[in-house]
């Protein structure tokens, strides 16, 4: 006998708005929790009767393939998802968009499922299945209401072609189901010599692709990853040329172009203020000393030629980020779920971080507002020191922190990388907030509880496959 589960959000968005996002490229890409190991492998059509999806995916240490189909679409209101491969006996979902006056509406994510040999398992559905839906669909419908929100203070900008380098990278492939989802076109720059559909070969010494076409915009995010490794010399200088030449390229390369996008929207970090102890610092502040501070400023130079050209150049100063995925976060998680996680030197020195949502929910609103200018901090307006950090994650996943990582260890294993460890600046995003951008989450706890599906509600995994229905 199938069971039944339901999640109901009153969003404060039109019915036609909310459908339109679900039927948009990359809202599936958004919907997936970070903590699923989800990947889509083949998709034919958007959101109408006959369309298919085909997912990978892994439970543990399986391996599975979902097939499911749309039926039953009812444009601006609701469709159906129906499993017709997959590892549950039956899995039916349907979504439901209800207006509620004009300005509203409820969304209802109604599924019914049954678990194989369903009158051996179905007892253990309350205790693994259900809690996984609640933590799924919880995060699925914070997701939507979020971005909804985002576009919606934005509607009344033009939809943008927008280029983006390093669109496969832990922001970018964030940022770009977030753009396409509010309507944005994206060509994704790719150093494949075969470009897929909406990707254009970049040549990063090259600047701008011919075939990329006319843009309106670039967000340039591409670079080697800083703590990828210990910091060599030659390390240190793949750090420097992936960032410093690609940048200068594609500024002269954009200068020169007959018709030029009107911004360009290149990453930097905050690693530019150096290491400022208890000082709170904003855009106006001064660049600091050392390695990744004399790399941040030539990288932020090398965008001068598209500035001298009249173009709006917007420089991102992105803080520590975090997500499960990868960067800050993705390192500190196995050792804190085993219960050795610990502070990191003395655990003083402040942590100016960011959730990967308002990453991509700041190049968004840079996109489109036209009055920001020049260098801007993306960090929430909350910074830590790393042992409120280090407390605080320790609650969210529920395990002792006791222990300390001293910092002759740490420059022992990681070298002069080490330095930015046990170093840190207290940021203060003021661009962001006198322009009115609106944080998912202002405060660590919220964005962990989050990132992790970590709510109120217990999240307790389930055994079998997540459930990957759009």
């Amino acid at each position: 006998m199938p069971r039944t589960f339901t999640r109901r959000t009153l969003l404060p968005a039109p019915a036609d708005e909310v459908f339109a996002w679900h039927a948009r490229p990359g809202a599936f890409e958004r919907l997936v929790p970070p903590w699923e190991r989800v990947r889509t492998v083949e998709r034919t059509g958007g959101i109408e009767n006959g369309a298919r999806l085909v997912l990978a995916m892994r439970a543990g240490p399986v391996r599975l393939r979902w097939v499911a189909v749309h039926r039953d679409v009812v444009p601006g209101r609701e469709f159906t998802d129906e499993q017709v491969a997959g590892p549950f006996a039956r899995w039916v979902h349907r979504h439901q968009i209800t207006p509620s006056g004009p300005d509203a509406c409820e969304l209802v994510d109604h599924i019914e499922y049954a678990l194989p040999f369903d009158a051996l398992s179905s007892w253990t559905a309350p205790f693994t299945v259900v809690p996984r839906l609640e933590r799924m669909f919880r995060y699925r419908h914070d997701v939507t209401e979020a971005d909804l929100a985002l576009h919606g203070r934005h509607r009344d900008v033009e939809r943008l072609r927008i280029g983006v380098t390093g669109a496969r990278g832990l922001v970018g492939s964030r940022l770009v189901p977030l753009l396409t989802t509010g309507g944005h076109d994206v060509v994704r720059f790719t150093r494949q010599a075969a470009p897929g559909p909406d990707e254009a070969t970049w040549v990063p010494s090259e600047g701008l692709p011919p075939e990329a076409g006319p843009l309106d915009a670039i967000v340039h995010l591409a670079g080697a990853n800083v703590a990828g490794r210990r910091w060599s010399d030659d390390w240190k200088r793949e750090i420097r040329d992936s960032r410093v030449g690609p940048t200068r390229a594609l500024a002269e390369s954009v200068a020169r172009w007959p018709r030029p996008p009107h911004t360009l929207i290149c990453a930097s970090a905050l690693g530019f203020y150096g290491d400022r102890g208890n000082d709170v610092l904003d855009e106006t502040s001064s660049a600091g000393r050392g390695f990744l501070a004399e790399v941040s400023r030539e990288w932020e130079d090398a965008a001068a030629p598209a500035r001298d050209a009249g173009i709006r150049v917007v420089v991102l100063r992105i803080g520590v980020v975090l997500s499960p995925v990868g960067g800050a976060l993705a390192g500190l998680l196995p050792a804190f779920l085993a219960g050795v996680g610990g502070r990191v030197g003395t655990g003083r020195q402040f942590m100016s971080w960011v959730g990967i949502d308002d990453v991509a929910g700041a190049v968004v609103h840079a996109l489109c507002s036209p009055a920001i200018t020049g260098a801007v901090n993306v960090c929430a307006p909350d910074a830590v020191t790393n042992a409120v950090f280090t407390r605080t994650l320790a609650r969210v996943v529920r395990r002792p922190a006791v222990l300390r990582v001293p910092s002759p260890v740490l420059r022992a294993a990681y070298g002069e990388l080490a330095d930015t460890l046990v170093g840190g600046a207290k940021v203060y995003p003021g661009v962001l907030e006198r322009t009115g951008y609106r944080f998912r989450h202002r405060s660590l706890e919220a964005a962990l509880r989050h990132l992790l599906g970590r709510g109120d509600a217990t999240a307790t995994s389930a055994a079998g496959a997540p459930p990957p229905s759009e």
